[in-house]
């Protein structure tokens, strides 16, 4: 006789599937679509466009491949990271949905309040997931702290928008990068000395620093946060080298493809240099803090907003640029919405089962 779902992890299960329920699609897909018809309708002119005649077949190629190995990487590292306790479909699934999860939630939300759970329908213990996922983003905060020192040197100031924005935007701008840099490398620093030195330490810091009455309504999250780490130490301190080796190329090796598809898709378009390719890979970065603070989901409409800002001097008319914008968004982004909708029902229905996956398709 098979034993009933707890309350509590059925209140998960709804959750979860509410989260990601296909309805969620229209919300994004309206509202970047239209912020890009709005600026195609305010500067639309049918000439500017002659350049898609040159496209560069090798780099539009070389885009296609590095957007797939960028997907293979994202398998390869949360099966490994995992312990190959998941299977590699298993693995596509969880990647899948991870990222139309990161489509349809808030950019301050993502992907990652997601994914503890679908490692944990995938059969592993909720402990387990949890310390899994907190290991990626250490990973994914470390690579960001490494590359920003490594692309201020390449572009120096040249890495913010000057062309586009006045005197006080860019001082803004440059505050908000400064100031994001330096919280993701605080935090990938507690993040390192709990999992592998003194989780406890750390908990106690954040519980007192969260307990001051400016920063007392997320003293609960804070404490949820610390009691993670403990337990993230707990299953992860006795891997070995080999495994962190492996997470932490799979890592660079994924948020160095993700970063390099502008510059490609521009390159495929426009003659570049190559010193203006690895300034727009380094503008990527300055670009991620607009998107880190986005409040829609997936920074729909904010993400195609300040495209231009960023990449638009390489690019030429704002007609190529709009054009730029729709079809980065239509590869990184509309491309995991529609993935995303053939991948769910499929997991729903392996997981939950038909009448469940049926119920999801028609929310």
């Amino acid at each position: 006789m098979p034993q009933p779902i707890p309350a509590d992890e059925q209140a998960q299960d709804q959750q979860l599937l509410d989260r990601l329920r296909p309805s969620r699609i229209v919300l994004p897909v309206l509202i970047g679509l239209s912020v890009v018809g709005f600026m195609f309708w305010r500067s639309y002119k049918p000439g500017d466009l002659a350049p898609l005649a040159n496209a560069k077949p090798l780099w539009l190629v070389l885009m296609v491949l590095i957007l797939l190995a960028r997907d293979a990487g994202y398998v390869y590292r949360i099966r490994y990271l995992t312990e190959k306790v998941l299977s590699w479909r298993a693995s596509l699934d969880v990647i899948m949905l991870w990222e139309f999860s990161s489509c349809v939630l808030p950019s301050a939300v993502g992907g990652t309040a997601v994914a503890p759970v679908l490692l944990h329908k995938e059969g592993i213990p909720l402990g387990k997931s949890v310390a899994y996922i907190m290991a990626t983003a250490m990973l994914d905060n470390l690579y960001y702290v490494l590359a920003v020192p490594l692309v201020v040197l390449i572009g120096g100031d040249a890495l913010y928008p000057h062309e586009a924005l006045q005197g006080g935007l860019i001082a803004t701008l440059r505050i908000g990068f400064v100031l994001s840099y330096v919280f993701v490398t605080v935090y990938a620093g507690l993040m390192m000395y709990a999992i592998f030195i003194n989780p406890q330490s750390v908990k106690r810091l954040l519980v007192r620093l969260f307990s001051v009455r400016v920063l007392r309504r997320w003293r609960n999250k804070a404490y949820k946060l610390g009691n993670e780490l403990i337990l993230a130490s707990g299953q992860l301190r006795g891997n070995g080298l080999v495994y962190w080796l492996r997470a932490s190329l799979s890592t660079a090796f994924v948020w160095t493809a993700r970063y390099l598809v502008i510059g490609c898709l521009i390159a495929a378009f426009i003659d570049v240099t190559w010193p203006e390719f690895w300034l727009i890979f380094g503008r990527n970065l300055t670009y991620k803090v607009i998107l880190l603070i986005a409040v829609t989901p997936g920074g729909a409409g904010i993400a195609e907003g300040a495209f231009p800002t960023f990449f638009g001097k390489f690019i030429g008319t704002p007609t190529m640029t709009n054009f730029m914008v729709l079809l980065y968004r239509i590869l990184t982004y509309y491309l995991y919405l529609v993935l995303g909708a053939i991948f769910l029902p499929r997991w729903v229905t392996r997981i939950f089962g038909k009448r469940e996956a049926q119920k999801v398709m028609s929310s």
